[in-house]
């Protein structure tokens, strides 16, 4: 900790987090979407502090999310919150719609990028993307582990139940764009469509062979989103025409036709040496751009492995394990408060200037949750180590290797 001491609050730092979602608008989803026809005693603002501090403290059940807010009541009074008790709790999560809180995360990350614009553009123009003025989104799915002999909507394997998240990422702001939980019955090439649709014209997405389907990529093309992936392993092609030759670690650079079920669809295929795990591989990206250099196509593949920070991210800090309901509307209602606390801290990291990495800024908000401290002043004063440490990753690990840019 540094010598200056924290300025102080008259507010706690869980009130100020709250303070962070505008009360009007948890009002007017609420009725949008009926939650508060039922709310009488335990109101919808109150089952939404629940559940964000559940996420914060990283409660290990209903008894001590329920518990600890008892033992708080005094201040949470303060400030129009009611602690609940563990059935009440229960019973709001199964039967309040999820809908509620998916529609308030967006409305809230919204209203967040609108007060601050460079909280939306984040790195854009800058850093490793310089290169790419328009926005760059890498797309993915992380599988959220269920317990199978309570939640029999889950079930994708005998023994086994999980939901799944898939995921857009806006890679300059290394915030979500589109968010879907389902259960992980669904393959991720049936989703890309639904995570791609909004997509403008002029736009880059990223993703993985898992989401691979050409008529998909067809699709993009015609409306003028550009895509880079990985080439899968039995696809048929016929080389058209050498492209670019004399870059390092590019083996072939060519312009392809597929040939069997999507016979004619010309694609740009990139052959290059990449280094995995310590030693030397050969992977294939294809695209539909020619302006390109291949090292950009490669550098842009490289950057989905973001997405992947994102998901270590939110897993190891936030709480996607030990739900606290079974139903299929309880584990949305928690996967969207994870990802509604991810965007707030975010926001104030980002206020704060925070230059450590996320799961520090989380340790630090949950430590003083209850203090009344004010939270940007704690973050902007708070830092033994040294050196700057970015919430998205290190600067050094964006590169494939091999592919440094030179003087790097």
């Amino acid at each position: 900790m540094n010598k200056q001491t924290p300025a102080r609050s008259n507010l706690v730092v869980l009130k100020q987090l709250l303070n962070l979602i505008p009360r009007g608008m948890v009002n007017r989803l609420a009725r949008e979407t009926g939650v508060d026809a039922k709310a009488r005693t335990f109101s919808v603002m109150s089952h939404l502090c629940a559940m964000l501090f559940a996420q914060i403290s990283h409660a290990v059940g209903l008894n001590d999310v329920c518990d600890s807010l008892r033992l708080k009541a005094a201040a949470l009074l303060r400030f129009g919150i009611t602690p609940p008790s563990r059935n009440t709790l229960s019973h709001a999560n199964k039967e309040r719609k999820a809908d509620f809180v998916e529609k308030l995360f967006w409305s809230v990350l919204g209203e967040l990028q609108t007060a601050s614009p460079s909280f939306a553009s984040g790195r854009k123009g800058k850093g490793l993307l310089r290169r790419f003025k328009v926005k760059v989104h890498a797309v993915d799915s992380t599988v959220i582990q269920l317990v199978a002999n309570c939640m029999d909507w889950a079930k994708h394997r005998r023994r086994k139940a999980a939901a799944k998240m898939h995921l857009r990422l806006d890679l300059h702001s290394f915030l979500p764009s589109f968010a879907v939980v389902d259960t992980a019955g669904h393959h991720d090439n049936k989703r890309a469509r639904e995570v791609c649709a909004c997509l403008a014209e002029g736009e880059v997405v990223v993703f993985d062979k898992a989401h691979v389907d050409f008529l998909h990529l067809s699709d993009l093309d015609a409306r003028g989103v550009w895509w880079v992936t990985r080439g899968k392993d039995n696809m048929k092609w016929h080389r058209v025409k050498n492209l670019t030759k004399g870059h390092e670690n590019i083996i072939k650079d060519q312009i392809v036709v597929l040939q069997g079920k999507h016979k004619g669809l010309r694609l740009r295929r990139i052959e290059a040496w990449v280094e995995v795990d310590g030693a030397w591989r050969v992977m294939v990206f294809i695209t539909t751009n020619l302006a390109w250099s291949p090292r950009s196509v490669c550098d842009l593949y490289r950057r989905r492995w973001d997405i992947e920070v994102f998901f270590k991210q939110v897993k190891q800090s936030l709480k996607l394990s030990g739900f606290l309901g079974h139903s299929a509307n309880a584990v949305r209602w928690q996967v969207y408060a994870a990802l509604l606390v991810y965007v707030l801290l975010r926001f104030q990291a980002h206020l704060a200037e925070w230059g450590h990495s996320f799961v520090r800024l989380f340790a630090v908000t949950r430590s003083a949750l209850w203090e009344r401290l004010d939270l940007a002043a704690l973050l902007k004063s708070y830092g033994t180590a040294s050196g700057r440490f970015k919430v998205s990753g290190s600067l050094k690990d964006a590169w494939l290797p091999g592919f440094e840019p030179y003087g790097g």
